[in-house]
């Protein structure tokens, strides 16, 4: 099976700005390096385990995590006057990468999705069980790659990570169906079961590229912030209207009774009759023939989700902040304008 990662990766219309051109084209053949690396961890005897894998990865993404690896191994590369990513980042991006497609391929099983970057659910086609089981695989290889790079400190900061997704993702499962939730409570969450995976990624890149410590927190910063501006916008863009530009089932969040930020902004704002709706709705989970459409309606009469974007906006600000010890450069201006990309992810 031939998965060219640089070649899916999506990025935004030529004349769109701010994008992720800059982080790609300084990525793309490194990726390339990772994607033969992604391609021979990936393979089995067991040819369920690369083909099912194998639909997840090739459908693309963003590809931010293991880039963002990449750009922390730039950082620190290019302060000692080298010009190369060390093997030991190659490995790390993969291994992120598939911690990443690992979580999806259990996200997928839980909320029983049926759509996932535009195709059908690895679950849909081949059941819950072997889903689950070539998660658990990705995960098992992520550690593999891991472990090859001799630095404990990169083990710990990446399992540390994996465990924190898992919290993520069991707050949000406590939380279901509870619009009253408090919104420090929902900024836990998307810490855990997103912002953490960035940002491990980016300063472990950074750490196994030499950077010196202030870069390598800078990298951490920069990524736990971005990966909240990240997941702010999808969660957001549950309510948009147009599931073909999200990869996935517009206003899936809704119907699974998850609280995202639009949700708990709205009914901090809402009257009584529009909390009776959100508590018969994400709580009781008893859905009417137009209740997507009077969620939207509610989202927009208090600007819920424009607040949410804009929330969003300020964590890429952040994030772009976060940047200051590696001075001006490609590689920063790179990152900047990935970060506002980030916040700005209607497409």
């Amino acid at each position: 099976m031939s998965i060219n990662i640089a070649e899916n990766i999506q990025t935004p219309a030529a004349d769109a700005a701010p994008s992720l051109a800059g982080m790609v084209s300084l990525c793309e053949a490194a990726m390339r390096d990772v994607n033969k690396v992604i391609l021979e961890k990936m393979a089995s005897d067991v040819p369920l385990i690369p083909e099912l894998a194998g639909h997840l990865i090739a459908a693309g993404g963003k590809r931010m995590r293991p880039m963002l690896t990449l750009m922390g191994a730039l950082a620190g590369t290019t302060t000692q006057g080298k010009d190369h990513i060390p093997d030991e980042a190659l490995y790390l991006a993969a291994a992120v990468e598939f911690i990443h497609n690992a979580t999806l391929l259990h996200d997928d099983v839980i909320d029983q999705s049926e759509k996932r970057r535009g195709r059908d659910t690895a679950n849909a086609m081949w059941g819950n069980e072997a889903s689950v089981l070539v998660g658990d695989f990705l995960f098992a290889r992520a550690f593999e790659l891991m472990v090859s790079t001799g630095d404990i400190e990169i083990l710990r900061m990446l399992s540390s990570a994996s465990a924190r997704i898992t919290e993520g993702e069991v707050m949000q499962m406590s939380m279901a169906g509870a619009p009253d939730s408090k919104l420090e409570d929902y900024l836990s969450v998307i810490t855990n079961k997103t912002a953490i995976l960035f940002a491990a990624a980016a300063e472990a890149g950074a750490r196994v590229g030499g950077a010196s410590a202030p870069i390598c927190g800078a990298m951490h910063s920069y990524g736990l912030a971005l990966g909240r501006a990240f997941q702010i916008c999808d969660d957001a863009l549950d309510y948009g209207e147009d599931s073909d530009k999200m990869g996935k089932n517009s206003g899936d969040d809704f119907y699974d009774g998850k609280i995202t930020m639009p949700v708990i902004l709205a009914w901090q704002d809402g009257t009584a009759q529009e909390r009776d709706f959100w508590t018969r709705t994400l709580s009781q989970q008893d859905y009417q023939t137009g209740d997507l459409q009077t969620a939207r309606e509610i989202l927009r009469r208090h600007r819920a989700v424009e607040r949410a974007l804009a929330h969003a906006k300020q964590e890429a600000e952040a994030a772009i902040a976060a940047l200051s010890p590696l001075g001006q450069s490609e590689i920063s201006s790179a990152l900047i304008s990935g970060a506002r990309f980030a916040a700005k992810r209607a497409y």
